[in-house]
């Protein structure tokens, strides 16, 4: 099986399906621990994204993981002033990241509107990708790849009712990006418009891409992202990635795949 071939596990519930992805996510953590002396992991936003922090936070095995040797990015951002609380760094601290023992210079959140940069998003963008570029090329980094972002242990995406993933929206500038690993983008069709976002080249460049969708109102999205649109049509289809692409699911979101896409052992 290809590394881009998706890989669906289709829980009871969201409720469950969060629990699972937390603890599927502190063992991988654990594991690239103990292999390399430190992990990364991309997150995402929205209510799948922050329920799943929330899971981890209440999770026992959270204290398996070295938060001193975790290096955490974020997928995308709303391009907002530091401290408001639809930014996605804010969401992240309130659900687990306040709550845990991270090393401050190890959260990489994206640049804020009131930043050095200003409202200057492209350029707050090429910050953040500065910054990726860093990392990559660091002394005892997990790993770099050829476009120059961290290779990543797990890569967290969200999946909008859309099929956008991060903030790459169907038939947007920022979803044909084949240079960049960062971008600015505008005129985003969900608000705010204004965002930053790693590009699908950044994203494929992760050892492992999980995306997560929840809830009735995605089923439609995973429909398409799975039926093989391309990635222009539905974003969500060209995330995948260098290991192992992962869908997690609830039943609500899976309920219009067609039988023979369920994975033989559902929980």
């Amino acid at each position: 099986m290809s590394a881009a071939t998706p890989q669906l596990v289709v829980h009871r519930d969201k409720e469950l399906m969060a629990q699972a992805a937390a603890a599927r996510l502190i063992t991988r953590i654990v594991d690239a621990q103990a292999a390399r002396g430190t992990a990364s992991v991309v997150l995402t936003g929205g209510r799948n994204g922050n329920a799943l922090l929330a899971a981890i936070a209440a999770s026992p095995a959270r204290d398996a993981v070295d938060w001193a040797r975790l290096d955490l990015w974020w997928g995308d951002e709303r391009f907002l002033p530091s401290g408001d609380p639809e930014r996605n760094v804010v969401q992240a601290r309130a659900e687990l990241l306040d709550a845990v023992p991270l090393d401050p210079a190890r959260v990489h959140a994206m640049p804020a509107s009131d930043g050095v940069d200003g409202s200057d998003v492209d350029a707050a963008a090429a910050r953040y990708a500065e910054e990726l570029a860093r990392a990559a090329g660091a002394p005892r980094s997990s790993g770099a790849s050829r476009i120059g972002v961290p290779a990543f242990d797990v890569l967290l995406l969200g999946v909008g009712p859309d099929t956008h993933v991060a903030s790459l929206f169907p038939e947007h500038p920022g979803v044909r990006e084949t240079e960049l690993t960062v971008v600015g983008v505008r005129g985003a069709p969900k608000p705010p418009p204004t965002r930053i976002s790693l590009t699908l080249p950044a994203i494929r460049a992760a050892r492992e891409v999980w995306l997560l969708a929840a809830g009735e109102d995605k089923a439609d999205a995973v429909a398409l992202a799975l039926s093989g649109p391309g990635e222009l049509q539905a974003p969500a289809s060209g995330a995948h990635g260098t290991g192992r692409t992962l869908w997690l699911l609830d039943r609500a979101a899976a309920d219009r795949l067609p039988p023979q896409l369920y994975p033989p052992a559902s929980a």
